[in-house]
C-alpha cells in the first residue's frame, strides 16, 4: 500500500454523533482512506514520498459538499458589478453610476445581486434606474437569477420592443401600451437579451470557473451538486479536471426544460454517468416552477398582485410523465419547487412513479420555500430529498414580513417559511446548500444561516422563523453524510471511515462548539479531495 498523505495530532470528528473519534491520525492510499490510528502507528505508514501534516490539534470533519449550486453559471454571472450589498435605489444608482464611469465606449455593463425590495413598493422597471444608464447597454440579474433588469439601449440592441410568446412560463413585462419596462421574467424572455451581448472567450470563461472553485476550496468545500449543465460547463469540468485543476468533486444535474421530447429525454438519460476523475453526470433537473419574488412561482392561491399561479410546465401532466420515463431509467431527478403548488405536484409526480415500480431511485426537490403540514409529513414517506438554502430565507426576507418575498405571499405563508426544522422532525432527508451564485458559497456561512436564521450582513437583526433553526450537529449532517445519502453515496463518502473517499475539511476549532453568528469566522486549515490537498493554510 503506497500512502500518499497523512494526518497527524488530530481531533477526527464524527458527524453522526458529533462526538470525536478515538483515533488521532489518519492515512489516504488511492484517494481513499486506508487507515485510521494512533500518531505513531499512522506515521509508520509514510514513506519518502507521502504528504505527512501535523494538524496540530485541529478538528477533521468528512468534506463538506454544497447540496445545489451552479459553478459555470455563477463564474460567469459575479464576474460583474455586484449589487447584492445595495440596500435602495440610492445606493443602486450610485454602484451603477460608478461602474458606467470604468466603461469602455460602447462596452456593455454587466451587474448581479440586484434585490427587488430597492424598488419599495413600485415596479421593478429600468425607468428608475435611467438617469444613471442612459444609452448604456446594461443588464442588471436580480438575485434570484430568474429575471434580469435591461436597460433601455440593451433591449434596442436586441431588438425587444414589445412582448413575446414562449413555450414556457416566461414574459417580457410591458407597460400598459405594450413598451417593455425593461424586467425580462425566466430563462427564455432573458436570452433574448442576452445573446446581444458580447460573450467571454472560452479561456477567459474556463480561467474565471478555475478562480471561482478555488475560493470554493479554500472555504471548505470539497465538493458540489451542480444543477445545470448548460452552455460549455461539462467541457470546462472534463478540461480542468484533465489538467488536475478541478479542486471539488462535482455531481452535474444537465436540464430538462417544458418542450422536451422523447429523443430529448433519451439523450438525457444516456448522458448519465459521463465524466472523469472527480466529476460525472449523475440526475436531471427540472423547473415545477420560477421565483416567488417575481410572480412565477406556483402557488395554490395567488399572491397579493394575483401573480404565481401557473406551473412553469405549461401542461404540468407532461412534467409529471417525464419524471416517470426519469424514473423507469433509473434517473434521479431534482426539481425546482419553490411554491407550495409546486412543491405538491413535484411529490404527486415522484408517487405516481413509484407505484409502476422499477428501480430505488433518490428523487429530490429544490428550496421548498413554503409549504403546508400534510406537504412536510409526505417527503419522508416518500424518500424525497429537501434540498434547502437557509440563507435565502436570512439574507432575503424579514423577520417583520416587510420584504418582497413575506408581503406577496401574507402572513400565513409567509410564517411557513423554509421550514428546515419541521422537514427534519418528519424524518426528511434534509441536505443544504448556497444555490451560489444566488447567496455566498461558503458552507460555514449556510450552515451558521440554518442555526441562527439571521441576515448574514446584520445579526443584530431577529431571526426570520428561530423555530425552523437547525442544531450545529445537523447543520454539519447536512452538508456531510445527508447530502451523500442524497447522491446514493453513503458506502463511500460522508463519514471519516476507512474505505471511504479521501475528501475532508478540517477546522481550527469544532464547528458544533462554535456559536452561529462565529461560525463563518472559523478558520479553515486544510480542504482535501481524493487524497490531495486543495487549500492549505500557511499555518500547516
Amino acid at each position: 500500500m503506497r500512502t500518499s498523505l497523512v494526518l497527524l495530532s488530530a481531533r477526527l470528528l464524527d458527524p453522526v454523533t458529533g462526538r470525536f473519534l478515538p483515533e488521532t491520525a489518519l492515512a489516504v492510499s488511492g484517494g481513499r482512506t486506508a487507515a485510521l490510528g494512533g500518531d505513531r502507528e499512522i506515521r509508520a505508514l509514510a514513506d519518502a514520498s507521502t504528504t505527512v501534516i501535523d494538524l496540530k490539534g485541529a478538528v477533521v470533519t468528512p468534506g463538506l459538499v454544497d447540496g445545489h449550486l451552479h459553478p459555470v453559471t455563477g463564474a460567469e454571472l459575479t464576474d460583474g458589478l455586484d449589487l447584492s450589498g445595495c440596500t435602495d435605489l440610492a445606493g443602486v444608482r450610485e454602484a451603477l453610476a460608478g461602474g458606467v464611469r470604468r466603461l469602455a465606449p460602447g462596452a456593455w455593463l454587466h451587474a448581479w445581486g440586484l434585490d427587488p425590495n430597492v424598488f419599495g413598493d413600485a415596479p421593478v422597471a429600468s425607468a428608475a434606474l435611467s438617469p444613471v444608464l442612459d444609452g448604456v447597454p446594461a443588464l442588471l440579474q436580480l438575485f434570484d437569477a430568474h429575471s434580469v433588469l435591461a436597460s433601455p439601449r440593451a433591449l434596442e440592441l436586441a431588438g425587444v420592443d414589445g412582448p413575446r410568446t414562449f413555450d414556457q412560463a416566461a414574459e417580457v413585462v410591458c407597460d400598459a401600451d405594450g413598451r417593455p419596462t425593461g424586467l425580462l421574467l425566466e430563462d427564455a424572455a432573458c436570452e433574448l437579451v442576452e445573446r446581444a451581448a458580447p460573450k467571454p472567450t472560452r479561456q477567459e470563461s474556463r480561467d474565471r470557473l478555475a478562480a471561482a472553485l478555488r475560493s470554493m476550496a479554500a472555504a471548505g468545500l470539497t465538493g458540489g451538486h451542480a444543477m445545470d449543465a448548460n452552455g460549455d460547463s461539462l467541457a470546462l469540468y472534463a478540461d480542468l479536471d484533465e489538467a488536475g485543476d478541478l479542486p471539488l468533486r462535482l455531481r452535474v444535474a444537465p436540464w430538462c426544460q417544458p418542450g422536451a421530447d422523447t429523443d430529448a429525454v433519451r439523450a438525457l438519460i444516456g448522458q448519465q454517468g459521463r465524466g472523469g476523475a472527480l466529476w460525472r453526470t449523475e440526475g436531471v433537473k427540472l423547473f415545477m416552477d420560477g421565483t416567488i419574488d417575481n410572480g412565477t412561482a406556483w402557488l395554490e392561491r395567488p399572491d397579493c398582485h394575483g401573480e404565481s399561479t401557473h406551473s412553469f410546465w405549461p401542461d404540468p401532466a407532461v412534467y409529471t410523465r417525464v419524471i416517470g420515463e426519469l424514473h423507469a431509467a433509473g434517473v434521479p431527478t431534482a426539481t425546482h419547487a419553490i411554491g407550495d403548488a409546486a412543491v405538491r405536484h413535484a411529490l404527486d409526480a415522484v408517487e405516481r412513479a413509484r407505484t409502476t415500480g422499477g428501480p430505488d431511485v433518490r428523487h429530490r426537490v429544490e428550496h421548498i420555500e413554503t409549504v403546508p403540514d400534510d406537504t412536510v409529513a409526505r417527503f419522508a414517506r416518500l424518500g424525497v430529498v429537501a434540498s434547502m438554502q437557509p440563507t435565502h430565507c436570512c439574507d432575503f426576507t424579514r423577520a417583520d414580513h416587510t420584504d418582497n418575498w413575506s408581503r406577496r405571499l401574507g402572513e400565513e405563508r409567509a410564517s411557513r417559511a423554509w421550514r428546515c426544522r419541521d422537514l427534519w422532525d418528519a424524518g426528511a432527508r434534509v441536505v443544504l446548500g448556497s444555490d451560489w451564485p444566488i447567496a455566498p458559497f461558503p458552507p460555514l456561512g449556510v450552515m451558521a444561516g440554518a442555526r441562527h436564521r439571521r441576515p448574514g450582513r446584520d445579526l443584530t437583526q431577529p431571526p426570520h422563523g428561530p423555530d425552523q433553526a437547525l442544531t450545529a450537529l445537523e447543520a454539519l449532517q447536512g452538508m456531510t453524510v445527508n447530502a451523500a445519502w442524497a447522491a446514493g453515496e453513503e458506502h463511500e463518502a460522508g463519514l471519516l471511515a476507512v474505505g471511504h473517499r479521501a475528501d475532508f475539511t478540517v477546522f481550527a476549532e469544532s464547528p458544533l462548539t462554535t456559536q452561529a453568528v462565529d461560525l463563518p469566522d472559523l478558520p479553515v486549515l486544510l480542504t482535501v479531495v481524493d487524497g490531495r490537498p486543495t487549500h492549505r493554510d500557511a499555518s500547516l
